[in-house]
């Protein structure tokens, strides 16, 4: 490992060219350098600096040391500045993940937010639908968990609040056959119909699917967002959240009916382990609790069309 003295010796002499400029820009007598370059060359047991130009420079191999050097350096400072990070109470990297039927962009002014404390704490968002959320905080891959549905498993430190509760209704296009029926549709009449559903992400088990009857055929999306499209799109019929295909019901390109067995509203939770729990875990945990971003959360945006019809 070369000192600061060393990396910055090597540093001004390839920069100046020049031993006596070096020399001054370091604030050193030439005769010190070079007694410093000619130790430098025999630990390394290699010639460092070409002297037989009119300027100085590095050779390939001291070129290659102070490059290396420098990149040691730069990985021992950021190694300082993490131990300092963690000392301090601050994680090295906090793991949010989000359920899908949030939308990710609204969280974007509290990442902006949380950037502005300069915690060094390194962020990373992934996303899960329906079992994979809670899996995912069982298994390690999250840190904390936001929009989670279903009431919470036994997780062993588990901690949890409620986020809101998210209203459904069911929806299809204008021209799907069910949409001509005004009378609350029947479980007969939806089961024969394909229905729209999100996929569960779990990985152990079959996962699960809301608002499906058994036996009905299922086409299966990735996010809210194309399920809803997808139904606009004549292509099934399902649940979508209210607040979210508000736009889409507005203009008629999804259009409600009653059913005879309604779907409750869903409760969307937040949660961690609370074994964990560091300064910046701590913080979204304070910022997720305020009910303007809850809200904001919760209703989410609505769906439009790229490039309108």
């Amino acid at each position: 490992m070369l000192s600061e003295e060393e990396l910055a010796l090597l540093d001004a002499i390839r920069e100046t060219g020049s031993l006596s400029r070096a020399a001054a820009r370091l604030g050193k007598a030439p005769s010190t350098l070079s007694h410093a370059a000619r130790q430098l060359e025999a630990r390394f047991d290699a010639l460092l600096f070409d002297r037989r130009r009119y300027r100085l420079q590095l050779t390939p191999a001291g070129q290659l040391l102070a490059n290396e050097a420098g990149r040691l350096m730069q990985d021992v400072a950021r190694m300082t500045q993490r131990v300092r990070q963690v000392a301090n109470g601050w994680e090295e990297r906090l793991w949010i993940v989000t359920d899908e039927v949030l939308e990710f962009e609204l969280l974007s002014p509290v990442i902006r937010a949380f950037d502005a404390l300069e915690s060094g704490v390194r962020l990373r968002f992934t996303h899960e639908v329906l079992g994979g959320t809670w899996e995912a905080l069982r298994d390690g891959r999250a840190d904390l968990i936001v929009g989670a549905t279903n009431e919470p498993p036994a997780i062993p430190g588990l901690q949890w609040f409620e986020l809101g509760v998210m209203d459904w209704v069911f929806a299809m296009s204008p021209r799907h056959p069910l949409a001509r029926e005004n009378a609350p549709l029947r479980r007969e009449q939806i089961i024969a119909q394909r229905g729209v559903a999100v996929a569960d992400s779990a990985r152990v088990g079959a996962g699960r699917a809301y608002g499906l009857l058994g036996g009905q055929p299922v086409l299966a999306v990735p996010t809210m967002r194309a399920k809803m499209l997808a139904q606009a799109d004549g292509l099934g019929v399902g649940w979508v959240p209210r607040e979210r295909a508000r736009g889409l019901l507005a203009r008629g390109e999804l259009v409600e009916r009653p059913t005879a067995d309604p779907r409750e509203p869903n409760v969307l939770y937040v949660a961690w382990r609370g074994d964990r729990a560091g300064r910046a875990l701590q913080w979204w945990i304070d910022r997720l609790r305020e009910p303007r971003l809850a809200k904001r959360l919760v209703r989410g945006l609505p769906v439009e069309r790229r490039g309108g019809r």
